[in-house]
């Protein structure tokens, strides 16, 4: 899924207003994909909503130290949003492999009893019995059921989640706190958490104006 462009960033700006606008947009792209998201048949949608969690986590990991005390409850939710929609995710993935595992165990016996027919005109049914995948498919069956349930439960469990993140006014703090700015003293505190292209020397003394060229490594980080 591509991210949605955002506009009006000025390097110069600080970081602080750059970064608010692109956690509007991130945010934004989130919702976008509600309600389509909430179908349980939507793999596309919890699939791309999984990806606008996951941006949406990384950006406030490495800006959060700039806004209120909520954008860091926010970076738990997204993770947490992200992570159960991974685990959806891997469901959805293994779903179809094991379909087409199947249907190529049953090409391969189709081909196994067609030998054994012979020039017969029909074929017995006691030769079916011969086909040498036979095994797997009852395996593969169990298989299924086990990721289809799981899918199932998960996807209750999605819902109970988001149901919460609306009942926490999720959307409304966050926007909320990416209004506010931290104070000198703990940006200056969190800084070098945040993110490992901020230089060591780099201090929230007051009257600094941090902008977003003190982001951009002068060479590729190893």
């Amino acid at each position: 899924m591509k991210a949605r462009s955002v506009r009006k960033l000025d390097r110069q700006a600080p970081l602080g207003d750059n970064a608010e606008r692109i956690v509007r947009v991130r945010l934004d792209e989130l919702y976008g994909f509600i309600p389509a998201a909430l179908n349980v048949e939507n793999v596309v949608a919890l699939h791309d909503m999984r990806i606008a969690a996951k941006r949406l986590r990384y950006l406030l990991e490495v800006t959060g130290f700039c806004f209120g005390p909520y954008a860091s409850t926010a970076t738990k939710r997204a993770k947490e949003l992200q992570d159960l929609l991974g685990e959806i995710h891997d469901c959805d993935v293994m779903l179809p492999l094991v379909d087409s595992h199947r249907r190529g165990l049953r090409s391969e016996d189709v081909a196994a009893l067609l030998l054994l027919a012979g020039e017969a005109d029909d074929l017995n049914p006691q030769i079916a019995s011969q086909a040498p995948n036979a095994a797997a498919y009852q395996g593969l069956d169990v298989l299924e059921l086990y990721l289809q349930t799981r899918r199932n439960l998960l996807f209750e469990r999605f819902l109970e989640l988001w149901q919460s993140y609306q009942r926490q006014a999720f959307r409304a703090r966050l926007e909320w706190a990416v209004g506010e700015r931290a104070s000198s003293q703990d940006g200056d505190a969190d800084l070098q958490a945040a993110s490992p292209l901020v230089p060591a020397s780099l201090s929230l003394d007051p009257g600094t104006t941090m902008t977003v060229a003190a982001f951009i490594p002068t060479s590729d980080p190893k």
